[in-house]
This record gives structure tokens, C-alpha cells and sequence, in this order.
């Protein structure tokens, strides 16, 4: 008798099951999963564009900190008066700074570093010709470095 009664309501939740979805129209289901679909792929851009921001932040502070430490190493050198070495790791300071400019579009963080690319250009040259370097200058270029690392 049990099992008479659980086939019976079994085959009432079936016919209503069935019933309940012949009337909504196909149309609707259709649209739910296109919607769907849809915020599928919106999100999953989201967290695309998200991730390549996150990299493209990343790349340029370690750019930047690879630069602080080559300008930090260059006033090294200018201290022990091996102007050479200060030169050549100025260059590799500039080096780094324009990296992270190449392909960048144009706003204020990478004209800010082409300004600090500019800036380790004109040290350089300084030093090469052999004039002297006020250490002020080298403490407010690495000065400039942090605000553009703390950014």
C-alpha cells in the first residue's frame, strides 16, 4: 500500500511539475539563461581588467624600486668620486624609468615618470661632463621617487 501511495504522489508531482512548466513559455527560460550568460561575461571582464591593472601596478613599482636603487647606488659613487660608476648607474636609473613609459598611455603617473626620466637624463649629464652635483638635487629626485612609489 505504501509503495501504491509513493508511485501515486510521485506521478501527481510529475503531472504538476510538467503542468507548472507547459504554462511558461519557452521564451522566459531563454531569456534567464542569456541573461545570465551575459553577467557571465561581464564579471569574468571585470576580473580580467582587475587582474591587468593589478600587473601593470606591480611592473611599475618594481620599475621604480629598481630605479630608486640604482640612484641610490649612483650617489654612492659620486660620494666615493667614482664619477664612471655613478654615470652608468644613472643610465641604468633612466633605463628603468623609461620602461615603464613605453606603450603607456598618457595621464599624470607617466608624465610624472617621463619628467623623472628627464630629470636622471640631465644628472647624468652633470656628471659626465664632470660638473658638480649638488647631493640636494639626487636627495629630491629620490624624494620624487617615493611619492611616485607611495601613488
Amino acid at each position: 500500500m505504501r509503495k501504491f501511495f509513493g508511485v501515486v504522489l510521485l506521478l501527481v508531482g510529475t503531472f504538476a511539475a510538467g503542468y507548472y512548466l507547459g504554462q511558461r513559455p519557452v521564451g522566459t527560460l531563454q531569456r534567464s539563461v542569456a541573461e545570465l550568460q551575459q553577467s557571465l561575461k561581464d564579471v569574468s571582464r571585470n576580473v580580467l581588467d582587475t587582474t591587468l591593472g593589478i600587473e601593470r601596478d606591480l611592473r611599475r613599482r618594481q620599475g621604480l624600486v629598481d630605479a630608486k636603487s640604482r640612484l641610490v647606488q649612483a650617489k654612492a659613487h659620486l660620494i666615493d668620486r667614482n664619477f664612471g660608476d655613478a654615470a652608468k648607474e644613472l643610465t641604468e636609473a633612466t633605463s628603468a624609468v623609461e620602461a615603464l613609459t613605453k606603450g603607456a598611455k598618457s595621464d599624470a603617473s607617466t608624465n610624472a615618470l617621463r619628467d623623472m626620466a628627464g630629470s636622471l637624463r640631465e644628472v647624468k649629464l652633470e656628471v659626465v661632463t664632470g660638473k658638480p652635483v649638488p647631493m640636494k638635487k639626487l636627495d629630491e629626485l629620490q624624494q620624487n621617487m617615493d611619492q611616485l612609489l607611495s601613488q
